[in-house]
């Protein structure tokens, strides 16, 4: 779900290339979801090994995040930790979404109809305790650094892009890291350079979003921006306020300026209502649960850990190793530079 407000932002289409030599943190979970519900067969079935454990996330995490290693890029995981509890809401209706999605499915497989599979399949995804340790385990041998968060990733992860001048952006999908003063969002970053429309493939590039930007173009400020995420729909709140998007949330924060003025108005006219407490929300993400003595320390790449995992998950040892040499000769390439 999350907030949706691509129609008023602007994004800027950018290389990896812009990248190099710059640190990224990452929304972990949204980026381990994207591989989970997206690296799958034909019919929807997930990557699994010979003892019928999902691969899909090692697969996602292993290749794409080597890529963006090989362009000089850093990057710092952060994991969810315990969601708040206005966020249970959002919880119980993706729950429902994946149980209708189950019996779809299993409708489609009985009809042996592999397309509509395939795209239920998508919808049911888990992410539980033992993928996000193996997740972690990964990706610390890759010589990432990890930083578990209290609460919301996506807010941990914007806390650190806000307060550490190494940290360049946050990739992630959601917009939410916005609101929670991201300084720079890139999206599409860990998606697949291609992507698959009904008139054939079409190119991905991560796309840049610069809050100031978005500030300035907008001509609003930052509690004016968490007030259009709050009428439009957070997790906190899905759906917002019925009958206002992001083009009418924006003329309404423009005309009453301040958060006080501008849901007393909503709450005077008979066309909305407003079935949440709209301050607990805005105080959620004003003032998120964050780790503010967070560690970052990059480990160093471990090539007989990250094979030892790989292999265990029945990855091929060729194109592992493949993937290695590209690493070992950036590694070089690295070391002639320090030298001349």
């Amino acid at each position: 779900m999350g907030l949706q407000i691509t129609e008023i932002v602007s994004k800027k289409e950018i290389e990896l290339s812009n990248l190099r030599g710059k640190t990224l943190a990452v929304d972990a979970f949204n980026v381990i979801y994207q591989f989970l519900s997206t690296i799958r067969q034909p019919d929807g079935t997930p990557l699994r090994d010979s003892r019928g454990r999902i691969t899909s996330h090692l697969s996602g995490l292993f290749y794409r995040n080597l890529s963006l290693l090989q362009e000089g890029i850093k990057l710092i995981y952060v994991f969810d930790g315990k969601a708040p509890a206005m966020k249970y809401g959002t919880q119980e209706k993706r729950f429902e979404v994946k149980k209708e999605a189950e019996l779809k499915y299993e409708q489609a497989k009985e009809e042996e109809n592999v397309e509509a599979m395939g795209k239920y399949a998508r919808q049911i995804v888990h992410l539980d305790k033992q993928k996000v340790e193996e997740s972690k385990e990964l990706l610390k041998a890759m010589g990432i650094a990890i930083v578990q968060a209290p609460g919301e990733g996506e807010a941990q992860a914007s806390f650190i892009a806000k307060n550490e001048p190494s940290v360049y952006a946050i990739a992630s999908q959601d917009f939410d890291c916005l609101l929670f003063e991201a300084p720079r969002l890139i999206q599409n970053l860990t998606l697949a350079k291609k992507r698959k429309t009904v008139s054939g493939y079409v190119e991905v590039k991560p796309l840049l979003i610069e809050l100031k930007e978005v500030l300035k173009e907008l001509d609003i400020s930052q509690e004016q921006l968490i007030c259009i995420g709050v009428l439009c729909g957070t997790d906190y709140n899905p759906g917002g306020v019925k009958g206002i998007g992001p083009k009418k949330a924006l003329k309404l924060v423009k005309e009453h300026k301040t958060r006080e003025k501008i849901f007393e108005a909503i709450a005077k006219d008979s066309k909305y209502s407003v079935e949440f407490d709209w301050q607990e929300i805005f105080e959620l993400m004003k003032n998120p649960d964050v780790d503010k003595d967070y560690k970052i320390e990059f480990p160093k790449f471990d090539f007989a850990k990250v094979k030892k995992i790989m292999l265990d998950y029945d990855f091929s040892e060729e194109r592992v190793e493949s993937q290695f040499d590209k690493i070992r000769k950036l590694n070089e390439e690295k070391k002639q530079k320090t030298l001349f």
